[in-house]
Protein backbone atom coordinates (compact mmCIF):
# COMPACT_ATOMS: atom_id res chain seq x y z
CA UNK A 1 0.00 0.00 0.00
CA UNK A 2 1.52 3.56 -0.80
CA UNK A 3 2.23 5.99 2.06
CA UNK A 4 0.17 9.10 0.30
CA UNK A 5 -0.34 10.92 3.99
CA UNK A 6 0.79 14.39 3.45
CA UNK A 7 2.99 16.00 6.13
CA UNK A 8 1.01 18.09 8.98
CA UNK A 9 3.10 20.99 7.68
CA UNK A 10 1.33 20.13 4.19
CA UNK A 11 -2.07 20.35 5.49
CA UNK A 12 -1.94 23.09 7.81
CA UNK A 13 0.15 25.22 5.08
CA UNK A 14 -2.95 24.15 1.92
CA UNK A 15 -5.80 24.75 4.43
CA UNK A 16 -4.30 28.45 5.67
CA UNK A 17 -6.97 30.15 4.14
CA UNK A 18 -6.17 33.32 6.51
CA UNK A 19 -4.31 35.41 3.92
CA UNK A 20 -7.24 35.78 1.66
CA UNK A 21 -7.57 38.97 1.94
CA UNK A 22 -4.40 39.76 1.75
CA UNK A 23 -3.89 38.10 -1.67
CA UNK A 24 -7.23 39.98 -2.62
CA UNK A 25 -5.34 42.92 -1.91
CA UNK A 26 -1.96 42.44 -3.52
CA UNK A 27 -3.71 41.38 -6.96
CA UNK A 28 -5.36 44.65 -7.00
CA UNK A 29 -2.64 46.46 -6.48
CA UNK A 30 -0.77 44.43 -9.52
CA UNK A 31 -3.68 45.07 -11.84
CA UNK A 32 -3.15 48.58 -11.17
CA UNK A 33 0.03 48.55 -12.33
CA UNK A 34 -0.93 46.56 -15.79
CA UNK A 35 -4.14 48.41 -16.21
CA UNK A 36 -2.14 51.37 -18.24
CA UNK A 37 -0.47 48.71 -20.75
CA UNK A 38 -1.71 48.41 -24.39
CA UNK A 39 -2.09 44.49 -24.47
CA UNK A 40 -2.92 42.81 -28.19
CA UNK A 41 -2.12 39.90 -29.59
CA UNK A 42 1.56 40.82 -29.81
CA UNK A 43 3.34 43.65 -29.35
CA UNK A 44 4.98 45.63 -26.82
CA UNK A 45 2.32 45.74 -24.31
CA UNK A 46 2.15 42.00 -24.06
CA UNK A 47 6.17 42.16 -23.45
CA UNK A 48 6.40 44.58 -21.10
CA UNK A 49 2.96 42.83 -18.77
CA UNK A 50 5.17 39.52 -18.95
CA UNK A 51 8.02 41.49 -17.66
CA UNK A 52 6.25 42.56 -14.43
CA UNK A 53 4.77 39.08 -14.43
CA UNK A 54 8.39 37.94 -14.72
CA UNK A 55 9.66 40.88 -11.71
CA UNK A 56 6.56 39.10 -9.28
CA UNK A 57 7.47 35.48 -10.61
CA UNK A 58 11.27 35.25 -11.56
CA UNK A 59 11.08 31.82 -12.95
CA UNK A 60 8.26 32.74 -15.56
CA UNK A 61 9.78 32.07 -19.04
CA UNK A 62 8.98 34.51 -21.49
CA UNK A 63 8.30 32.84 -25.19
CA UNK A 64 8.81 34.30 -28.48
CA UNK A 65 7.22 32.76 -31.86
CA UNK A 66 7.72 34.42 -34.89
CA UNK A 67 5.34 35.97 -37.11
CA UNK A 68 4.19 33.40 -39.98
CA UNK A 69 4.54 30.34 -37.93
CA UNK A 70 1.78 28.13 -39.20
CA UNK A 71 -0.21 26.02 -35.96
CA UNK A 72 -2.48 23.59 -36.83
CA UNK A 73 -5.19 25.24 -39.10
CA UNK A 74 -3.90 29.01 -37.86
CA UNK A 75 -0.80 31.06 -38.43
CA UNK A 76 0.86 33.86 -36.30
CA UNK A 77 0.08 37.08 -37.79
CA UNK A 78 2.22 39.94 -38.08
CA UNK A 79 2.92 41.85 -35.23
CA UNK A 80 1.22 45.30 -34.33
CA UNK A 81 3.05 48.25 -33.03
CA UNK A 82 0.50 51.48 -32.31
CA UNK A 83 1.83 55.09 -30.91
CA UNK A 84 -1.19 57.71 -31.56
CA UNK A 85 -4.35 57.51 -33.16
CA UNK A 86 -7.12 60.14 -33.35
CA UNK A 87 -10.01 61.80 -35.11
CA UNK A 88 -10.29 65.81 -35.30
CA UNK A 89 -13.17 66.76 -35.78
CA UNK A 90 -14.75 70.19 -38.56
CA UNK A 91 -14.65 72.63 -35.46
CA UNK A 92 -10.62 71.85 -34.32
CA UNK A 93 -11.64 69.06 -31.56
CA UNK A 94 -9.28 66.14 -31.29
CA UNK A 95 -12.16 62.63 -30.46
CA UNK A 96 -11.08 59.40 -29.98
CA UNK A 97 -7.71 60.13 -28.62
CA UNK A 98 -5.88 56.39 -28.08
CA UNK A 99 -3.51 58.00 -25.34
CA UNK A 100 -6.63 59.38 -23.39
CA UNK A 101 -7.93 55.45 -23.53
CA UNK A 102 -6.47 52.77 -25.93
CA UNK A 103 -10.54 51.11 -26.78
CA UNK A 104 -10.92 54.23 -28.50
CA UNK A 105 -8.92 52.50 -31.56
CA UNK A 106 -9.39 48.73 -33.25
CA UNK A 107 -7.24 46.94 -32.19
CA UNK A 108 -4.78 46.46 -34.83
CA UNK A 109 -5.82 49.12 -37.18
CA UNK A 110 -3.31 49.33 -39.89
CA UNK A 111 -2.26 53.15 -40.41
CA UNK A 112 -4.02 55.93 -41.70
CA UNK A 113 -4.12 59.63 -42.64
CA UNK A 114 -6.42 61.42 -44.17
CA UNK A 115 -10.05 63.91 -44.77
CA UNK A 116 -13.55 62.10 -44.67
CA UNK A 117 -16.66 62.80 -45.11
CA UNK A 118 -18.92 62.54 -41.51
CA UNK A 119 -20.68 59.71 -44.10
CA UNK A 120 -17.31 57.90 -45.28
CA UNK A 121 -16.05 57.93 -41.63
CA UNK A 122 -19.61 56.56 -39.76
CA UNK A 123 -18.45 53.07 -41.97
CA UNK A 124 -15.12 52.90 -39.54
CA UNK A 125 -16.90 54.46 -36.24
CA UNK A 126 -18.17 51.60 -33.30
CA UNK A 127 -20.36 52.53 -30.69
CA UNK A 128 -23.02 50.41 -28.21
CA UNK A 129 -26.92 52.18 -28.97
CA UNK A 130 -27.88 50.24 -26.23
CA UNK A 131 -24.83 51.50 -23.74
CA UNK A 132 -24.85 54.70 -24.45
CA UNK A 133 -22.15 55.98 -22.35
CA UNK A 134 -19.92 52.94 -22.82
CA UNK A 135 -16.77 52.82 -25.43
CA UNK A 136 -16.67 49.19 -27.05
CA UNK A 137 -13.82 46.92 -27.11
CA UNK A 138 -13.34 46.30 -31.11
CA UNK A 139 -10.91 44.29 -33.07
CA UNK A 140 -9.61 43.27 -36.61
CA UNK A 141 -6.55 40.78 -35.74
CA UNK A 142 -6.39 39.02 -39.51
CA UNK A 143 -8.51 41.13 -41.57
CA UNK A 144 -6.52 44.52 -42.28
CA UNK A 145 -8.82 47.36 -41.47
CA UNK A 146 -8.60 50.49 -39.43
CA UNK A 147 -11.57 51.92 -37.04
CA UNK A 148 -12.13 54.20 -34.10
CA UNK A 149 -14.52 53.22 -30.75
CA UNK A 150 -16.34 55.68 -29.05
CA UNK A 151 -19.82 56.02 -26.97
CA UNK A 152 -22.85 56.44 -28.32
CA UNK A 153 -23.66 59.42 -27.00
CA UNK A 154 -20.59 61.12 -28.54
CA UNK A 155 -21.05 59.86 -31.57
CA UNK A 156 -24.97 61.37 -32.03
CA UNK A 157 -23.21 64.33 -31.40
CA UNK A 158 -20.98 64.29 -34.34
CA UNK A 159 -21.81 67.16 -37.40
CA UNK A 160 -21.61 67.02 -41.06
CA UNK A 161 -18.13 67.97 -42.36
CA UNK A 162 -14.40 67.00 -42.98
CA UNK A 163 -13.09 64.94 -40.30
CA UNK A 164 -8.94 64.41 -40.47
CA UNK A 165 -8.19 60.69 -39.45
CA UNK A 166 -4.79 59.69 -38.09
CA UNK A 167 -3.78 56.38 -36.70
CA UNK A 168 0.33 56.01 -36.09
CA UNK A 169 0.86 52.23 -36.18
CA UNK A 170 3.09 49.66 -38.16
CA UNK A 171 2.29 45.23 -39.03
CA UNK A 172 5.41 43.71 -39.60
CA UNK A 173 6.92 40.73 -39.00
CA UNK A 174 7.72 39.91 -35.38
CA UNK A 175 6.28 37.96 -33.19
CA UNK A 176 4.11 36.64 -30.43
CA UNK A 177 5.11 37.00 -26.95
CA UNK A 178 3.78 33.86 -24.23
CA UNK A 179 4.53 33.56 -20.79
CA UNK A 180 5.24 29.75 -19.09
CA UNK A 181 5.63 28.94 -15.70
CA UNK A 182 6.29 25.39 -14.22
CA UNK A 183 6.29 24.54 -10.19
CA UNK A 184 7.26 20.76 -10.30
CA UNK A 185 5.76 18.39 -7.86
CA UNK A 186 6.62 14.42 -6.95
CA UNK A 187 4.38 12.57 -9.73
CA UNK A 188 4.71 13.43 -13.28
CA UNK A 189 0.58 14.57 -13.50
CA UNK A 190 0.30 17.96 -14.27
CA UNK A 191 -2.57 20.81 -13.30
CA UNK A 192 -2.65 23.67 -16.27
CA UNK A 193 -3.64 26.92 -15.58
CA UNK A 194 -4.64 29.46 -18.48
CA UNK A 195 -4.91 32.69 -18.45
CA UNK A 196 -4.55 35.55 -21.50
CA UNK A 197 -2.98 38.72 -22.15
CA UNK A 198 -4.45 40.63 -24.95
CA UNK A 199 -6.96 42.59 -24.26
CA UNK A 200 -6.46 46.45 -22.86
CA UNK A 201 -8.12 48.00 -20.51
CA UNK A 202 -10.50 45.04 -19.52
CA UNK A 203 -10.28 44.25 -15.47
CA UNK A 204 -12.26 41.68 -15.43
CA UNK A 205 -12.16 39.96 -18.14
CA UNK A 206 -8.72 40.41 -18.70
CA UNK A 207 -6.17 41.19 -15.69
CA UNK A 208 -8.43 39.34 -13.18
CA UNK A 209 -7.18 36.30 -14.62
CA UNK A 210 -4.04 37.24 -14.67
CA UNK A 211 -2.94 38.73 -11.18
CA UNK A 212 -4.87 35.73 -10.23
CA UNK A 213 -2.44 33.41 -11.95
CA UNK A 214 0.50 34.62 -10.71
CA UNK A 215 -0.55 34.86 -7.14
CA UNK A 216 -1.52 31.15 -7.34
CA UNK A 217 1.85 30.12 -8.87
CA UNK A 218 3.76 32.30 -5.32
CA UNK A 219 1.03 30.43 -3.16
CA UNK A 220 1.96 26.68 -4.52
CA UNK A 221 5.27 27.47 -5.10
CA UNK A 222 5.68 28.37 -1.46
CA UNK A 223 3.63 25.11 -0.24
CA UNK A 224 6.17 22.72 1.43
CA UNK A 225 5.41 19.93 -1.39
CA UNK A 226 3.47 19.37 -4.20
CA UNK A 227 1.83 15.98 -5.97
CA UNK A 228 1.41 17.75 -9.03
CA UNK A 229 3.25 19.72 -11.39
CA UNK A 230 1.34 22.94 -12.01
CA UNK A 231 1.96 24.34 -15.70
CA UNK A 232 0.53 27.82 -15.92
CA UNK A 233 0.10 29.91 -19.36
CA UNK A 234 0.20 33.86 -20.05
CA UNK A 235 -1.09 33.63 -23.74
CA UNK A 236 -2.96 35.50 -26.13
CA UNK A 237 -6.68 34.42 -26.31
CA UNK A 238 -7.49 31.70 -29.29
CA UNK A 239 -3.93 31.71 -31.15
CA UNK A 240 -1.76 31.55 -27.91
CA UNK A 241 -3.34 28.18 -26.79
CA UNK A 242 -3.42 26.98 -30.43
CA UNK A 243 0.26 27.75 -30.98
CA UNK A 244 1.22 26.70 -27.60
CA UNK A 245 -0.90 22.87 -27.84
CA UNK A 246 0.86 22.64 -31.75
CA UNK A 247 3.88 22.56 -29.58
CA UNK A 248 2.73 20.34 -26.48
CA UNK A 249 -0.52 18.52 -27.32
CA UNK A 250 1.60 14.87 -27.04
CA UNK A 251 2.91 15.72 -23.59
CA UNK A 252 -0.65 17.54 -22.44
CA UNK A 253 -2.69 14.88 -23.55
CA UNK A 254 -0.28 12.32 -21.31
CA UNK A 255 -0.18 14.32 -18.39
CA UNK A 256 -2.65 16.48 -17.71
CA UNK A 257 -5.08 15.27 -15.21
CA UNK A 258 -7.26 18.56 -15.20
CA UNK A 259 -7.01 22.12 -16.31
CA UNK A 260 -9.00 26.19 -16.08
CA UNK A 261 -9.06 28.96 -17.67
CA UNK A 262 -8.82 31.66 -15.87
CA UNK A 263 -10.76 35.03 -16.84
CA UNK A 264 -13.85 36.82 -14.92
CA UNK A 265 -12.62 35.73 -11.39
CA UNK A 266 -12.39 39.52 -9.58
CA UNK A 267 -15.90 41.02 -9.56
CA UNK A 268 -18.07 39.98 -6.26
CA UNK A 269 -21.55 39.49 -7.58
CA UNK A 270 -21.52 35.83 -8.35
CA UNK A 271 -19.94 32.63 -8.98
CA UNK A 272 -20.13 30.84 -12.32
CA UNK A 273 -18.95 27.40 -13.93
CA UNK A 274 -18.17 26.96 -17.32
CA UNK A 275 -17.70 22.29 -17.92
CA UNK A 276 -14.74 20.73 -20.06
CA UNK A 277 -16.68 19.49 -23.64
CA UNK A 278 -16.62 16.26 -21.67
CA UNK A 279 -18.38 17.57 -18.44
CA UNK A 280 -17.51 14.49 -15.92
CA UNK A 281 -13.22 15.07 -15.80
CA UNK A 282 -11.73 15.44 -12.97
CA UNK A 283 -11.82 19.32 -13.13
CA UNK A 284 -15.50 19.20 -13.41
CA UNK A 285 -15.83 17.22 -10.59
CA UNK A 286 -13.36 19.03 -8.75
CA UNK A 287 -14.83 22.59 -9.37
CA UNK A 288 -18.34 21.07 -8.72
CA UNK A 289 -17.77 20.41 -5.41
CA UNK A 290 -16.15 23.45 -4.77
CA UNK A 291 -18.56 25.67 -6.03
CA UNK A 292 -21.57 23.50 -4.31
CA UNK A 293 -19.62 24.47 -0.63
CA UNK A 294 -18.40 27.86 -1.21
CA UNK A 295 -22.08 29.32 -3.34
CA UNK A 296 -24.37 26.97 -3.61
CA UNK A 297 -26.23 29.19 -6.11
CA UNK A 298 -23.14 29.19 -8.29
CA UNK A 299 -24.68 29.84 -11.91
CA UNK A 300 -24.00 26.42 -13.32
CA UNK A 301 -23.56 26.87 -17.64
CA UNK A 302 -22.97 24.32 -20.26
CA UNK A 303 -20.59 23.60 -22.53
CA UNK A 304 -22.73 25.47 -25.33
CA UNK A 305 -22.20 28.48 -23.40
CA UNK A 306 -18.30 28.41 -23.40
CA UNK A 307 -16.61 31.33 -24.97
CA UNK A 308 -12.76 31.52 -24.24
CA UNK A 309 -9.88 29.09 -24.49
CA UNK A 310 -11.53 26.02 -23.03
CA UNK A 311 -12.53 26.13 -27.00
CA UNK A 312 -8.84 25.35 -27.61
CA UNK A 313 -7.81 22.91 -24.89
CA UNK A 314 -11.14 20.81 -25.08
CA UNK A 315 -11.40 20.72 -28.96
CA UNK A 316 -11.66 16.93 -30.84
CA UNK A 317 -8.31 15.50 -30.97
CA UNK A 318 -7.18 17.94 -28.03
CA UNK A 319 -9.87 16.78 -25.50
CA UNK A 320 -8.29 17.44 -22.39
CA UNK A 321 -9.99 17.88 -19.50
CA UNK A 322 -10.04 21.83 -19.11
CA UNK A 323 -12.74 23.40 -17.24
CA UNK A 324 -13.66 27.35 -15.91
CA UNK A 325 -14.92 28.23 -12.30
CA UNK A 326 -15.14 32.44 -12.88
CA UNK A 327 -16.73 34.99 -10.83
CA UNK A 328 -20.06 36.81 -13.11
CA UNK A 329 -19.26 34.82 -16.78
CA UNK A 330 -17.97 36.30 -19.51
CA UNK A 331 -20.81 38.22 -22.25
CA UNK A 332 -22.80 37.80 -18.77
CA UNK A 333 -22.31 41.32 -17.04
CA UNK A 334 -23.42 44.24 -18.39
CA UNK A 335 -19.47 46.23 -18.21
CA UNK A 336 -18.35 43.20 -20.83
CA UNK A 337 -15.58 44.21 -23.46
CA UNK A 338 -16.94 48.28 -22.94
CA UNK A 339 -14.76 50.75 -21.05
CA UNK A 340 -16.69 50.11 -18.01
CA UNK A 341 -15.47 46.62 -17.57
CA UNK A 342 -12.90 48.94 -14.82
CA UNK A 343 -11.03 48.61 -11.56
CA UNK A 344 -12.57 49.36 -8.61
CA UNK A 345 -16.09 49.29 -10.26
CA UNK A 346 -16.33 45.98 -11.41
CA UNK A 347 -12.89 44.43 -9.96
CA UNK A 348 -12.32 44.41 -6.23
CA UNK A 349 -10.00 43.21 -4.03
CA UNK A 350 -12.84 41.67 -1.84
CA UNK A 351 -13.81 40.35 -5.69
CA UNK A 352 -10.33 39.32 -6.78
CA UNK A 353 -9.82 37.06 -2.98
CA UNK A 354 -13.14 35.11 -3.63
CA UNK A 355 -11.47 34.08 -7.06
CA UNK A 356 -8.47 33.09 -5.59
CA UNK A 357 -10.41 31.18 -2.36
CA UNK A 358 -11.88 29.12 -5.09
CA UNK A 359 -9.01 28.30 -6.70
CA UNK A 360 -7.01 27.36 -3.51
CA UNK A 361 -9.75 24.94 -2.77
CA UNK A 362 -9.54 23.63 -6.08
CA UNK A 363 -6.14 22.94 -5.65
CA UNK A 364 -6.81 21.27 -1.55
CA UNK A 365 -8.69 18.39 -3.72
CA UNK A 366 -6.30 17.89 -6.02
CA UNK A 367 -3.59 17.47 -3.82
CA UNK A 368 -4.98 15.81 -1.05
CA UNK A 369 -7.38 13.70 -2.56
CA UNK A 370 -6.35 9.68 -1.55
CA UNK A 371 -8.20 6.83 -0.97
CA UNK A 372 -8.14 5.83 2.89
CA UNK A 373 -8.70 2.17 4.00
CA UNK A 374 -9.65 1.20 7.17
CA UNK A 375 -7.09 -1.33 9.80
CA UNK A 376 -9.91 -3.34 10.99
CA UNK A 377 -12.76 -5.98 10.05
CA UNK A 378 -15.48 -4.17 10.98
CA UNK A 379 -16.33 -1.43 13.03
CA UNK A 380 -13.26 -0.28 15.61
CA UNK A 381 -13.98 0.09 18.88
CA UNK A 382 -14.12 3.55 19.51
CA UNK A 383 -14.31 4.27 22.60
CA UNK A 384 -10.83 2.88 24.06
CA UNK A 385 -9.71 5.32 21.93
CA UNK A 386 -11.41 8.71 23.58
CA UNK A 387 -14.13 8.89 20.00
CA UNK A 388 -16.61 7.62 21.73
CA UNK A 389 -18.06 8.49 24.45
CA UNK A 390 -17.88 6.45 27.77
CA UNK A 391 -21.39 6.59 28.12
CA UNK A 392 -23.71 6.45 25.55
CA UNK A 393 -27.29 8.13 25.56
CA UNK A 394 -29.63 8.80 23.20
CA UNK A 395 -27.92 11.26 20.20
CA UNK A 396 -24.33 9.89 20.70
CA UNK A 397 -24.33 7.83 17.48
CA UNK A 398 -25.57 10.43 15.79
CA UNK A 399 -23.41 13.15 17.10
CA UNK A 400 -20.23 10.67 16.07
CA UNK A 401 -22.12 9.61 12.59
CA UNK A 402 -19.42 11.80 10.59
CA UNK A 403 -16.43 9.69 11.97
CA UNK A 404 -18.69 6.54 11.37
CA UNK A 405 -19.76 7.64 7.82
CA UNK A 406 -15.99 8.31 6.92
CA UNK A 407 -14.45 4.56 8.34
CA UNK A 408 -17.48 3.00 5.80
CA UNK A 409 -16.19 5.02 3.24
CA UNK A 410 -12.72 3.92 3.78
CA UNK A 411 -12.77 1.05 0.96
CA UNK A 412 -9.49 1.91 -0.82
CA UNK A 413 -12.44 2.55 -3.75
CA UNK A 414 -13.79 5.77 -2.23
CA UNK A 415 -12.13 9.39 -2.68
CA UNK A 416 -12.13 11.77 0.46
CA UNK A 417 -13.93 14.36 -1.90
CA UNK A 418 -16.04 12.02 -2.69
CA UNK A 419 -16.75 11.85 0.90
CA UNK A 420 -17.04 15.22 1.24
CA UNK A 421 -19.64 15.14 -1.12
CA UNK A 422 -21.56 12.28 0.69
CA UNK A 423 -21.24 14.26 3.68
CA UNK A 424 -22.34 17.22 2.34
CA UNK A 425 -19.03 18.81 4.23
CA UNK A 426 -16.13 20.88 3.25
CA UNK A 427 -12.61 19.08 2.33
CA UNK A 428 -11.48 20.43 5.36
CA UNK A 429 -13.53 19.03 7.06
CA UNK A 430 -13.37 15.67 6.49
CA UNK A 431 -9.88 15.71 6.62
CA UNK A 432 -9.94 16.78 10.21
CA UNK A 433 -11.93 13.37 10.79
CA UNK A 434 -9.35 11.68 8.99
CA UNK A 435 -6.62 13.03 10.60
CA UNK A 436 -7.47 11.71 13.95
CA UNK A 437 -8.34 8.26 12.45
CA UNK A 438 -4.97 8.38 11.22
CA UNK A 439 -3.34 9.62 14.77
CA UNK A 440 -5.34 6.23 15.93
CA UNK A 441 -3.88 4.02 13.06
CA UNK A 442 -7.56 3.04 11.65
CA UNK A 443 -7.03 3.84 8.38
CA UNK A 444 -4.21 3.92 5.58
CA UNK A 445 -4.11 6.21 2.42
CA UNK A 446 -3.37 5.15 -1.09
CA UNK A 447 -2.50 7.86 -3.74
CA UNK A 448 -3.88 5.16 -6.12
CA UNK A 449 -7.36 3.45 -6.46
CA UNK A 450 -7.68 -0.15 -5.11
CA UNK A 451 -8.38 -2.97 -7.00
CA UNK A 452 -8.88 -5.04 -3.98
CA UNK A 453 -8.04 -4.49 -0.22
CA UNK A 454 -6.74 -6.45 2.00
CA UNK A 455 -7.42 -4.98 5.54
CA UNK A 456 -4.30 -4.86 8.28
CA UNK A 457 -5.80 -5.71 11.58
CA UNK A 458 -4.74 -4.18 14.26
CA UNK A 459 -3.25 -6.03 17.49
CA UNK A 460 -5.21 -4.46 20.36
CA UNK A 461 -3.36 -5.00 23.54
Amino acid sequence: MDNAWPSDELIEAIFDESRVPEFGASMFELAEELWPLNRSLTGAGNRETLAILKREFPDLVIHEVPSGTEAFDWTVPDEWAIRAGWIKTPSGEILCDFMENNLHVVGYSEPVNTTLSLAELQEHLYSLPEQPDAIPYVTSYYNRHWGFCLSEDRRAQLQDGDYEVFIDSDLFPGSLSFGEIIIPGDEPSEVLLSTYICHPSMANNELSGVVLAIELAKWLAALPSRKHTYRILFVPETIGPIVYLSKHLEHLKKHVIAGYVLTCVGDDRSYSYIPSRNGETLADNVALHVLKHLDPKFNHYTWAERQSDERQYCAPHVDLPVASIMRTKYASYPEYHTSLDTLGTVVTPDGLGGGMLAYMRVIQILELDCYPVVTTICEPQLGKRDLYPRVSIRGTYENTLLLRNILSWSDGVTLVSRMADQSEENLSVVYDVLRQLQHHRLIRVRRHRAEHVVPTILRHD
